[in-house]
Parts: C-alpha cells; sequence; structure tokens
C-alpha cells in the first residue's frame, strides 16, 4: 500500500470506507474480489486493582531461536517475528478471508463503535514531513467491562456486573511518518491525571473536568473509549488519529482458538496469600502455555510477581502479549476453517473502535500498515514515572518521552538523518506549501500573555521577581498585554509556552519565537485559560534567554525493550512459591 493510500484509508477526514468495501480476498458484490475480576474476589476499588487484559506495557514479538526458560520447560525454535501487531490485527480478522460476502457483513456487525475524541480541546495533526507522510498514532484500551455473559463468566465480585468500565490498559502506538519504525508507550493505570470535560455521545450526560487529579483508569467511564483519547491528548499534546479497545473475553478468547500462550516464571508460583488475596494462579517454574481461566488469572496477578505492584502486572500483560502474536503468527492452525472463524468472531466481538476503524477491510489495512515494521525498529516503553503514595506520576522524563513521539523521532535512535535535519526538512515543507497546522498570529500588542514564575526546583526556591521581569521584556518587545503572575510559583525544569486550544496556537508560538523558545515547548494544555509564559529553572536570571541543547535519547527511565528480545521471563516473589 502506498503511503497515500494508507492516509487515504485510514485518517477519519478522509474518505470513510463503506460498511461494502472488503478486504482482499473477501468477494465484492459482484461475486469477484476485492482488490477482570479484583484479584481477592471482592468489589473493584477506584485504584482499579479489578484489572487484566493485556499489557499495560504491550506486546512485541522477537526474532531469532528462544533461550530455555530458567529450570526447564525450554521454548520451541521460532521463526523471526515479524508484524506483532499485525498478527493482533490481521491474522484473527484475516478470517473472514473466503469466508463469504454475508459472512463478511456479518463481521463487521459484530464491531462496534464510538467516537474518537469526546472532548473539546482538540490537538493539531502532526506536520506532514518533506515527502508529504503524516506519523500515526493510535491509542490501545484494554477494559475490564463486566457487561455481557463471557466477560462475567471469567469472575470477578457480582457486584461488579454491569458496573462503570476502567481503562485497565492503556497504549499509546506511534507509527513513524515514513513508516520504518514504531514507539508503543504504555501508562500504568494508577496513574494521575487530569481527565478534561467530557460528553456521552449516547445520551449527551456532561462529564465535568475532574477537580484535580484522578486515576487515568477512571476516563473510560467519562462517556467512552473518547474520553480516554482526551485524556491521553491533553497529557501528552499528541494528535492521536484512532482507538482500538479490548475487552476480557476477546483475549482470553483468542488464547483459547490458539491453543494457549506460553508464557514464563523463573520458580514456581502460587499468587494467593493468607487472607485470601492474588489470582490464584499456580504455575510451576519455566515456560508454559495458558489458556481460559488460566490466562486471566496470568493477566490478573501482581500478587506473587516482583513486588506485588501494578507495574509488575503491566510487566507480566507485556510478556502475555508477546507471547499471543507469536502464537498467532506462527503457531495458529490457519489451514483450519474453524479456527479461523472462532478467531475472526472472537475477535470482531472484542473490538470497540472509532469510526475511522469500523469495518473489517480498515483493520486489516490498518493491520498492513503496522507490519512492515521490523521488530527491531519496534521500541516499547513505559510512560517514565514515580511515586505519589500507592498511585504514580509522570515524571519530567515522560515529557521527554512524550516530546520525542511529537516530533517523530525514533526511540531506538536509529533514523537515518539526525532529527535536526528531520525538523529543518519540516519546515522546508510548510514553507513550500505556504501552509501552517496553528491559526495565524494576531498583532503582537493584541496577545494577552500571563506570565508565570516557574523556577523553583527540589533543591533551590523561586527566583524572585521572575514573572514581572520577563513580562516587563515581553512588553518592550511590542507584547503589550503580558502581565505578571505574582499569586505563586510553579516547578518547570523547562520554559514552556502554553495554550488552552487550538485557535491561540498561533499566539503562543509568536510569543515563543519572540523569545527564542523552541516549538517543541509551545503545549496545549487545560491547565490555562490563555496564552501564559511559564519561566522555568532554565531561565533564573538575566534577559535573553538561552534555549538547552535538545535531547534526542529516549530516558532510560522508558524501560525499553526492543522487538527482537524474546526472553522475558516474570520473576516470583519467594513468598508465593510453592514446592
Amino acid at each position: 500500500m502506498t503511503q497515500s493510500a494508507a492516509r487515504k484509508t485510514l485518517r477519519d477526514d478522509r474518505r470513510d470506507a463503506g460498511p461494502d468495501d472488503a478486504p482482499s480476498g473477501v468477494p465484492d458484490d459482484d461475486g469477484g474480489n476485492a482488490a477482570d475480576g479484583d484479584d481477592d474476589g471482592g468489589t473493584p476499588t477506584s485504584d482499579g486493582d479489578d484489572g487484566g487484559i493485556p499489557a499495560s506495557d504491550g506486546g512485541i514479538p522477537a526474532s531469532g531461536d528462544g533461550a530455555s526458560a530458567p529450570g526447564g520447560g525450554g521454548r520451541r525454535p521460532r521463526r523471526r517475528m515479524l508484524k506483532w501487531v499485525a498478527a493482533v490485527l490481521a491474522l484473527f480478522l484475516f478470517g473472514a478471508a473466503g469466508a463469504g460476502y454475508v459472512y463478511y457483513r456479518h463481521l463487521n456487525g459484530n464491531i462496534k463503535q464510538n467516537p474518537l475524541n469526546l472532548g473539546d480541546n482538540k490537538v493539531a495533526e502532526p506536520t506532514p514531513n518533506a515527502a508529504g507522510q503524516i506519523p500515526l498514532n493510535i491509542l490501545l484500551i484494554g477494559s475490564d467491562a463486566r457487561d455481557s455473559k463471557e466477560n462475567q463468566d471469567l469472575g470477578g465480585a457480582r457486584e461488579t456486573f454491569g458496573a462503570t468500565p476502567l481503562a485497565d490498559v492503556q497504549m499509546l502506538l506511534h507509527l513513524s511518518a515514513d513508516r520504518t519504525n514504531m514507539s508503543v508507550i504504555s501508562m500504568p493505570r494508577d496513574t494521575l491525571v487530569q481527565i478534561p470535560k467530557c460528553t456521552d455521545p449516547e445520551d449527551g450526560t456532561v462529564y465535568e473536568a475532574s477537580n484535580g487529579r484522578t486515576l487515568t483508569n477512571q476516563s473510560l467511564g467519562h462517556g467512552g473509549p473518547g474520553c480516554t483519547v482526551a485524556t491521553w491528548q491533553e497529557l501528552t499534546g499528541i494528535h492521536i488519529d484512532h482507538f482500538i479497545m479490548v475487552d476480557f473475553a476477546g483475549v482470553v478468547a483468542m488464547a483459547d482458538a490458539v491453543g494457549g500462550v506460553p508464557v514464563c516464571v523463573d520458580a514456581n508460583i502460587l499468587s494467593r496469600d493468607s487472607q485470601g488475596h492474588g489470582s490464584g494462579l499456580k504455575l510451576p517454574e519455566g515456560t508454559h502455555p495458558v489458556k481460559g481461566e488460566q490466562a486471566l488469572q496470568w493477566l490478573r496477578t501482581r500478587y506473587g510477581f516482583e513486588d506485588g505492584s501494578d507495574l509488575a502486572r503491566a510487566k507480566a500483560q507485556h510478556i502475555y502479549m508477546n507471547s499471543l502474536a507469536r502464537e498467532l503468527r506462527e503457531n495458529a492452525d490457519l489451514s483450519n476453517p474453524n479456527t479461523l472463524r472462532r478467531l475472526a468472531e472472537e475477535a470482531t466481538r472484542a473490538l470497540t473502535v472509532d469510526p475511522g476503524l469500523d469495518t473489517v477491510k480498515k483493520l486489516y489495512d490498518l493491520s498492513n500498515e503496522l507490519g512492515g515494521v521490523d521488530p527491531e525498529r519496534i521500541t516499547m516503553t513505559t510512560m517514565p514515572n514515580r511515586y505519589v503514595g500507592a498511585r504514580v506520576e509522570p515524571t519530567e522524563d515522560a515529557e521527554q518521552l512524550f516530546r520525542l513521539v511529537r516530533e517523530d523521532i525514533a526511540l531506538d535512535g536509529k533514523d537515518e538523518k539526525p532529527a535536526q535535519a528531520g525538523e529543518a526538512a519540516a519546515e522546508a515543507a510548510m514553507e513550500e506549501r505556504g501552509t501552517s497546522s496553528a491559526e495565524p498570529a494576531a498583532d503582537d500588542d493584541r496577545i494577552a500573555v500571563q506570565v508565570v514564575n516557574g523556577t523553583r526546583t527540589d533543591t533551590l526556591g523561586a527566583a524572585s521577581g521572575r514573572a514581572s521581569a520577563v513580562a516587563g521584556l515581553l512588553q518592550e518587545k511590542g507584547f503589550t498585554g503580558a502581565t505578571a503572575d505574582t499569586a505563586g510559583s510553579l516547578s518547570e525544569q523547562l520554559t514552556l509556552v502554553r495554550y488552552p486550544s487550538a485557535d491561540l496556537k498561533g499566539n503562543a508560538l509568536r510569543v515563543a519565537e519572540s523569545l527564542g523558545v523552541p516549538e517543541s515547548a509551545v503545549r496545549q494544555s487545560t491547565d490555562v485559560s490563555g496564552v501564559t509564559l511559564v519561566v522555568g529553572a532554565d531561565w533564573r536570571e538575566g534577559t535573553a534567554y538561552k534555549a538547552p541543547a535538545q535531547d534526542y535519547t529516549m530516558p532510560e527511565s522508558a524501560k525499553a525493550l526492543n522487538g527482537a528480545d524474546d526472553s522475558a521471563c516474570m520473576e516470583v516473589n519467594p513468598n508465593y512459591t510453592w514446592s
């Protein structure tokens, strides 16, 4: 598929394929071929400990022969793994091919859809590169919904049946504009964020923006997956093109359809303590296939894995998804019509997507796009975070990771061109077209700017008078609407310009340009009501801002895993082992 064809198929603002559009191999109209429950069984708490579906950290297939697992078990020799997401999307949807047009329409009817973004604010689309190519960002969501008999049969406290679902798994998949590399960022479900105002598309219920920070997994209950998309966009400044949401039953059914998913533990494990906490998972040391209830137990387990935190559970989910993709790719009996039919049925029933992905054809085309990336150019990460009590919050390194994705910089550091050259090419392309994704800026004397002192750090107090000094500097440059906020101070490592909505982005960029602040430091945020300059700790004195050298390396705290690595095995807590 060409890049232009891909964009035509996948982007919402382009042609939306109708329900009759079938993937290659599916007959067209004239008969030809068209080109979880709580770990302890109790009521779920607001921290979402009822978790467990696929991969808070995502999954990557690998290449080469796997090493033997600790303590025996071993792994079967494998062919080189390609296209991890393509395996998850394409292979279980490919059962539609050859099944007949009526059945294809039936599968389309299985797929549920919701609006893409339920928030009021929009994030501008990324600027095309010099070749006119645009990155693709997809939010993968795992829902703990128990609104069907299949999901209820998988366990959990009965009083949770039909309860408001939680977005217990959230992964942002970024496919580079040139389609040579892929980056995935997973966000722990216990991350504290501000959920923006969202409106339920079905009944018009308005969910006001959260008062302070709350758990990110609660965003799904604010009208649907479109609010989770809005929450991610507000936090990261990354434009999201699509979402795909899957539930418990779909993931477990896929495991059953492929005959089990091999997972590895470095010691015997029994996830159950004296008070009854735990998933009940019992496995001997080594590598063993799990399916059905045992697959769900693996996905839900915290007690017994490493430190018992949600981060440990996320790692286990990651291992599961790695292995599931391998099984779909290599070991599913794709010559068996019953297996294909079961995969297609379970996959489509388990999916909720945005309107841009609401047919088998669209999903199939997406899988082809994702499938072209070599595993060695896939980088899986977890959002850098720190504990706040029992919760976590993004760190400064998280913003660094978000910036790299916003600027379409490969996390593996293997871009053919230096990042600076890529930026220059993008700027040249914009000038050649004579257009910009931002609204034009107003005249300088008509731009209102609030200046806030953000120079406080963990070791230094706020530099006195910085808001007033920089507001005065702006006024001298002709921004007569610049005012200083002297009521308090913030703590920001870097100087930033924030704006609340897309119509003010041009003004924010103009303010940044006048001071020498890089465009990467201009960010949309619901924390402000107008263009706001936050004077960071990098500008504690003087009237000339010197932007720090741009860092294009991925932070170590992102805990990256390369797509060619297939050696992962869960560490078992000694308190949860057996003999």
